[in-house]
């Protein structure tokens, strides 16, 4: 499988991408890992009804306007057995399906925080290996907590939109302060102006652009914002924390719902003290 996601196969690709979604493809990835670090890892955050997903429909025609491929990672809030359909304006993105050199991956968060699935990572690695020039990853729309974005693209874009409470306020949050770009969306909306002066007074350290997505008004000017940003996925800051992040999960996955709810039980109940319990389960990976 590893030769034909590499020679462009792309139901080789659907098929490996369905085994990152199952958790089942950590032999698949540590074989394609020598080709990644090729792809611009680029996140799309923001408030729901931002615009995300026209922004990211807009950009990817952009980019393959210039000859470049376009992989697209959208994660919805559903749960998988409700049936995975598209949210909103993400139909508008079906357009590309007949487009070979645009690959699009709908993802359930699986009631994962952060505005991720627990597997986006893994998808964007094996995205990047197979070749791609850019992988968008569009986040569910969460809110302040939607930040493990930022961990996980070289550049994250923050899209805001005029009067619907994303003000001076806002920017104290959080998700402001993942920004590499910021966007301002539906900017022919009244108030555009002064949440963009806010941006700038708040010293953010982050461009400003104001776009108008559904009629393609911005587009270019957000795509060169976003390629002057060096990428932080190729740092070793960013690999350390990507690293902390696997350990944390994989140790995680070693215990059973059934295991933590009776260590839950035992340490409310004073049976047990949490911190010789926790001794106990990492004793489980010394040799």
């Amino acid at each position: 499988m590893q030769q034909e996601i590499v020679n462009g196969d792309r139901r080789a690709l659907a098929r490996a991408a369905t085994l990152v979604e199952a958790g089942q493809a950590d032999p698949l990835l540590a074989e394609l890992f020598p080709r990644t670090g090729n792809a611009l890892i680029l996140g799309i955050t923001g408030s729901p009804g931002a615009g995300k997903s026209t922004l990211v429909d807009q950009l990817t025609q952009t980019i393959r306007a210039e000859g470049k491929t376009v992989a697209i990672v959208a994660v919805d809030p559903s749960s998988p057995f409700s049936g995975g359909a598209l949210l909103g304006d993400r139909v508008r993105m079906m357009q590309h399906h007949a487009d070979p050199d645009v690959f699009i991956r709908s993802m359930a968060t699986r009631g994962a925080m952060g505005g991720l699935a627990a597997t986006t990572a893994d998808m964007t690695t094996l995205l990047d290996a197979a070749g791609f020039d850019v992988v968008i990853v569009e986040t569910v729309g969460v809110g302040q907590d939607e930040v493990d974005i930022a961990r996980l693209a070289a550049v994250t874009v923050v899209v805001l939109v005029p009067g619907m409470g994303d003000d001076i306020q806002a920017v104290k949050a959080g998700l402001m302060e993942i920004a590499d770009v910021f966007v301002i969306n539906k900017a022919d909306r009244e108030g555009a102006d002064r949440l963009a002066r806010e941006l700038h007074a708040a010293d953010l350290n982050a461009p400003v652009i104001p776009t108008v997505a559904r009629e393609g008004k911005g587009i270019a000017e957000v795509l060169a914002a976003v390629r002057n940003i060096p990428p932080k996925n190729r740092t070793v800051e960013h690999w350390r924390e990507r690293i902390r992040q696997m350990l944390r999960e994989k140790l995680l996955k070693t215990i059973s719902l059934d295991e933590l709810e009776s260590a839950a039980r035992a340490v409310a109940e004073r049976r047990r003290d949490p911190y010789s319990l926790v001794d106990e389960i990492l004793q489980r990976f010394s040799y």
